[in-house]
């Protein structure tokens, strides 16, 4: 990824890579509104581009939740709000820190020719949570890589049943159940490197949107852009194209939640959503598994469905670590009247207390999304 932008870029770059620093001094709201209000034409590749929106969004997420739940802020004032309007536009991405921002665009190689993992990646710009916000970041970015091999499986997936060749789709679909089972590993790292009362009391707002935020119930004025407020939805997992792109695969079909993970495609790069719609417009893979009744084709398909299902069972498995058991706590302190802020827990906006950050009811949400990739099984699941 590109690390720096050109010189003229340079007061946004002085404040997006000291956000942390300057929101604990309670001094980044002044510090963005002396910033010169910078055109956007000097940033010509997608690469400028997309550090130039990263850079915009944790200054806007800072800028928002400086001083927490309470004291939120109506208007983004014109000097961020009309270029990062500007290079959203142009990039098809929202105005607002995604996932495709704060884990595909945030990283770089300490040594560039050492390893991809935790010790050799650091990231571009950070939000306040120290290690575990680099952890957070760093293992979304893992379990994404393990899914390269799966993501480059699907046009091999696709052409072989266009060609009724069941081999070549039992042979792709083995090497998409290896990278789940890759993605599921290396999700295991959350434990390691993140603590979970830090990203549930101090990451979590940061991560926060204003749609579906009773602490931001208007929405935000993009200043200079139009008058009325807008509302878009924080970070969210469901913002990765990687689910998205096997769900279609697969053929399961989220009747409940169609809304919610619908819109969320509109949080991602243009180029993903484009993949997700086109593989969704091929001819049924579970329909051409069930056609051609071959052992071994349905053994392989039966193997993705299980794996997808282990990783989706895990995520929720990570999401009761880090958010439910924490807002227990959290709530619990509030009965004993415990305010102070000794406990991390405690300093979590009330409002995201049973939500996810991109707005939704989480452990209901993930449990039904779940149980409708059991729906496309065929037979018997496979022990694991």
């Amino acid at each position: 990824w590109s690390t720096e932008l050109p010189p003229y870029y340079q007061p946004w770059m002085d404040i997006a890579q000291h956000v942390t620093e300057l929101i604990y001094s309670h001094t980044l709201r002044s510090h963005i509104l002396k910033m010169p209000l910078l055109n956007t034409r000097f940033l010509e590749s997608h690469r400028e581009l997309r550090l130039a929106h990263l850079a915009l969004s944790v200054m806007t997420m800072g800028y928002v939740w400086q001083e927490g739940e309470n004291d939120t802020v109506k208007i983004l004032p014109r000097n961020l709000a009309v270029p990062y309007w500007k290079v959203s536009q142009r990039l098809g991405l929202p105005p607002i820190l995604t996932h495709a921002d704060a884990v595909l665009a945030n990283w770089k190689k300490r040594d560039p020719h050492g390893p991809f993992d935790m010790e050799n990646l650091e990231l571009l710009v950070t939000l306040p949570g120290g290690d575990s916000v680099r952890g957070f970041f760093m293992v979304t970015l893992l379990v994404e890589l393990a899914a390269v091999p799966a993501i480059k499986s699907i046009p091999l997936v696709i052409n072989g049943v266009q060609c009724g060749d069941a081999e070549t789709v039992t042979r792709a679909l083995e090497e998409i159940s290896q990278a789940m089972e890759g993605m599921t590993d290396a999700l295991k790292l959350m434990h390691a490197y993140v603590k979970p009362d830090v990203f549930y009391g101090i990451i979590r707002i940061y991560l926060s949107g204003w749609k579906d935020n009773s602490s931001m119930p208007a929405g935000l004025v993009y200043e200079g852009i139009q008058a009325e407020p807008m509302e878009y939805s924080g970070g969210s997992a469901a913002q990765s194209s990687l689910l998205h792109c096997f769900d279609e695969l697969l053929g399961v079909k989220h009747e409940e939640n169609c809304a919610f993970l619908t819109r969320m495609r509109n949080y991602m790069p243009s180029s993903h959503k484009h993949l997700i719609q086109d593989i969704s417009l091929q001819p049924s893979l579970r329909g051409f598994v069930q056609q051609e009744a071959s052992e071994l084709l349905t053994a392989a398909f039966q193997l993705c469905v299980t794996k997808l299902m282990a990783l989706r069972s895990y995520h929720i498995n990570v999401v009761s670590c880090f958010i439910t058991i924490p807002a227990a706590r959290a709530r619990q302190l509030r009965r004993q009247g415990n305010s102070s802020q000794e406990e991390t827990v405690s300093r979590a906006p009330t409002a995201l207390e049973e939500t996810g950050t991109g707005g939704s009811g989480i452990m209901s949400f993930l449990k039904t999304v779940r149980d409708r990739t059991r729906d496309v099984s065929l037979g018997r699941e496979i022990e694991l």
